[in-house]
């Protein structure tokens, strides 16, 4: 049989298995709202067996054109994969902390981070022996309070790594206007907000370089995967050398150390610090297939978004809600609220009425990063009082919004507020 032939079979069959066992949607017969579902199918898996089948799996021609393919939709002009979005912060910092690197940040100078973040926002600001100046949110938005962060510069302040919290943009008009009248470099940790938009320019373009998850429950997926983004091209050049092992023949300009070095086997000559934090050609091929339905998906999130945004407004005296930037597209990573505090119930109370009625909850992102244990064995400065944060933390939960949930989903997850409510006595049996 020819290669053709059977590879046809072999993607026939894996359709047709999808197809049988891949049932994931909503089932009102035994109803479980979780907080993510697979987003990938028989399309995907067929893509990822083919690089597989031909043997050729890690960083190649697979990589490079998912970069591009990526670069090109959201407008960036350098894109570097890389195995995750936490290693995508990681390679990020490295390269803007690395001497060779132009206006490179130096040991001991402060980065001013959002208290309401992410454990891999902060440890690569720390690991490259930076100092991570905590500010607080936004009790609206859940982004930086703009006032407290510019309140927070100092002579020591060389950088901003901000969130774009749950997928809704910050107002990147008066982020940058105070980066730039303090000379400071700004880093986008998109990890959340693939896809978002403020006044109808991608997130990840304003900073100096941003970073993009591919995980499992984000808004593609390469199972594993994330991308850094930026403009520049000689920090481009320093994220693929430092990407696998400080080596040379990844960057574009690789000859100029062959020409350089010419005593040294060109295929392996060593230029600088490095990791390995290489993709696979599996993780791109699922990328190709992937992005083009993002914004299919985006919309699907967005509209779940708007129905409980509707739905639940009329326990509005019972829970505040993140509010939208304004000439922002949030892109809805989940749906987060946060239980007022003279509400007649807790956050244990209605999370634990939800998740016993197969309705997945989590806390929102990692809550105050600033209260957790392990920084209590790291430098780090917090600015001002971090309240809006901790009060996220303690009383702010978030539910499922990813791409497939359905009607029927959205409306039993109303029907347990609703009978949450009754049972505590808030609002008569609804009908």
């Amino acid at each position: 049989m020819k290669k053709e032939d059977l590879l046809n079979n072999i993607k026939k069959t894996i359709t047709e298995y999808c197809n049988e066992f891949h049932k994931f949607e909503f089932d009102p017969q035994n109803p479980i709202v979780r907080l993510h579902e697979p987003s990938f199918g028989a399309e995907e898996i067929c893509a990822a067996i083919e690089p597989m089948l031909t043997t050729f799996v890690t960083m190649g021609k697979k990589v490079k054109q998912f970069e591009q393919q990526y670069s090109d939709l959201f407008g960036h002009k350098y894109g570097v994969m890389n195995n995750s979005g936490s290693s995508a912060n990681l390679l990020a910092f490295a390269a803007l902390a690395n001497p060779k690197t132009e206006n490179h940040l130096k040991p001991g100078d402060e980065v001013i981070v959002p208290a309401l973040s992410w454990s891999t926002t902060i440890w690569p600001i720390i690991q490259m022996n930076l100092v991570p100046v905590f500010v607080d949110c936004d009790p609206e938005t859940y982004n930086f309070d703009l006032k407290k962060l510019e309140a927070a510069i100092t002579k020591k302040t060389k950088a901003i790594m901000l969130v774009h919290v749950y997928g809704n943009p910050c107002d990147m008009d008066e982020l940058m206007a105070i980066a730039n009248k303090h000379g400071l470099q700004v880093v986008e940790d998109c990890c959340e907000a693939m896809g978002a938009e403020y006044k109808g320019k991608s997130v990840g373009t304003f900073g100096r370089v941003s970073s993009f998850s591919f995980y499992y429950s984000h808004h593609i997926t390469t199972l594993e995967g994330g991308i850094c983004v930026t403009d520049d091209f000689e920090l481009s050049e320093a994220l693929r050398i430092l990407r696998a092992h400080g080596w040379s023949r990844e960057a574009v300009n690789h000859q100029k150390y062959v020409e350089k070095y010419p005593d040294i086997d060109p295929r392996f000559i060593f230029v600088n610090l490095g990791y390995n934090l290489r993709p696979t050609e599996v993780q791109a091929a699922m990328g190709m297939v992937q992005l083009p339905k993002l914004a299919g998906f985006i919309d699907n999130r967005r509209k779940a978004a708007k129905y409980f945004q509707e739905h639940l407004a009329k326990y509005a005296n019972y829970f505040d809600f993140q509010k939208e930037t304004e000439g922002g597209k949030h892109v809805w990573f989940g749906f987060p609220l946060v239980v007022k505090k003279d509400a007649p119930f807790s956050v244990k109370d209605i999370t634990k009425y939800l998740q016993g009625n197969n309705i997945e909850t989590r806390p929102i992102i990692a809550g105050n990063m600033a209260r957790h244990p392990a920084l209590k064995d790291y430098n780090h400065k917090i600015a001002g009082d971090l309240s809006a944060a901790d009060n996220i933390m303690k009383n702010g939960f978030a539910f499922r919004n990813h791409h497939f949930v359905s009607k029927q989903a959205c409306e039993y997850v109303l029907s347990q507020f609703n009978s949450f409510m009754q049972s505590r006595g808030l609002i008569k049996k609804v009908a």
